[in-house]
């Protein structure tokens, strides 16, 4: 299974989510914010959703994210963001700011933010590049527990071998959007389990009989 999609941002402007529907993509991760929302986020959300693209987000964790309370502070920063929005894929921090000589308290601000996501409901999830990311700022034996979206340019990843989202280039090129945009390949439906079971706004679906959970 090999499902195509797109990273986006302010960075990126006004986007004609129809023609990237159009032209093959499924899904979009749109950034959320970081220590303030995206200017564009309320913008590409409604957008993207009104064009039937399935729709994921993204923290940009910043450069003073150690520790458990500066993980739960932005984590309640993330909450605030998304309230009353639903996603198709996964609700994910993106960590990439930080120095590496800080793995250990990066690694405690991200299991702490990602753990007080899923206790809000959410299917979590960690972007960072295979090595400078999860080799050299998290420890990432501590967030296996998590979905993993692995930026890798020139190779598959190999540091990280276990993951569901592979970015593979920032160059890419799709109608609907001026200039380039961070393209990916998703190996997982994470539609399919998010929207079933119940997580990022949405209800649990049950069978006919209403008794057994699917």
């Amino acid at each position: 299974m090999e499902i195509k999609g797109i990273d986006v941002s302010h960075w990126q402007g006004s986007i004609d989510f129809n023609k990237v529907k159009a032209f093959g993509i499924d899904f979009v991760i749109l950034k959320a914010g970081q220590k303030v929302k995206d200017p564009m986020f309320e913008e590409n959300y409604k957008k993207a959703k009104e064009a039937g693209l399935n729709v994921g987000c993204y923290f940009f964790a910043p450069s003073d994210f150690y520790g458990y309370s500066k993980g739960a502070f932005y984590a309640e920063k993330m909450l605030n963001y998304i309230e009353g929005k639903q996603f198709e894929y996964p609700v994910f921090l993106d960590l990439e700011a930080t120095d590496t000589q800080h793995k250990e308290l990066a690694t405690q601000a991200s299991v702490t933010f990602l753990k007080i996501l899923e206790e809000n409901g959410y299917f979590a999830g960690i972007y960072a590049s295979d090595i400078s990311g999860f080799k050299n700022r998290l420890n990432d034996s501590e967030l296996k527990s998590f979905a993993h979206w692995v930026a890798s340019y020139t190779f598959k990843p190999r540091y990280v071998t276990d993951y569901g989202i592979h970015q593979y280039t920032s160059k890419g090129s799709v109608p609907g959007i001026i200039g380039s945009v961070d393209m990916d390949i998703s190996y997982v439906d994470y539609a399919k389990t998010i929207v079933n079971k119940g997580f990022n706004g949405y209800t649990k679906k049950r069978t006919k009989g209403g008794s057994k959970d699917v």
